[in-house]
């Protein structure tokens, strides 16, 4: 895109950017159902964890984290590409919003210019 913008390339952008709005909603999806899943997965093998070690009842918690620590490693990471996705989603909209206000300047130029 050149320096100068004119309303083609202002409406151009602003329809890049609602397609990548419109990928971001089945990417957060994607991403929030496999959080969902790992945080499941983490779930039931804690407790499986929790109710399988033989010792004493102060120890079964540890025992269980420590047995998990892997499912709970691979709930975060869900965890954490989830919010990412969220957080690029939500500047994806700031992005329109900002691309709307720069097709109204435009506009607004243009009409006192007489084009």
């Amino acid at each position: 895109m050149s320096d100068v913008l004119n309303p083609v390339d202002i409406e151009a952008a602003i329809r890049s950017c609602s397609d990548r709005i419109a990928n971001g909603v089945r990417v957060c999806s994607e991403r929030y159902d496999a959080f969902l899943k790992a945080d499941a997965a983490y779930d039931q093998a804690f407790a499986r964890a929790y109710m399988a070690h033989q010792g004493p009842q102060t120890e079964k918690k540890y025992a269980a984290e420590l047995a998990t620590a892997s499912e709970r490693a691979a709930r975060d990471a869900a965890d954490v590409a989830y919010k990412y996705a969220d957080r690029q989603a939500k500047a994806l909209e700031s992005e329109l919003r900002a691309w709307q206000s720069v097709n109204a300047s435009v506009r607004s130029m243009y009409a006192v210019a007489g084009h």
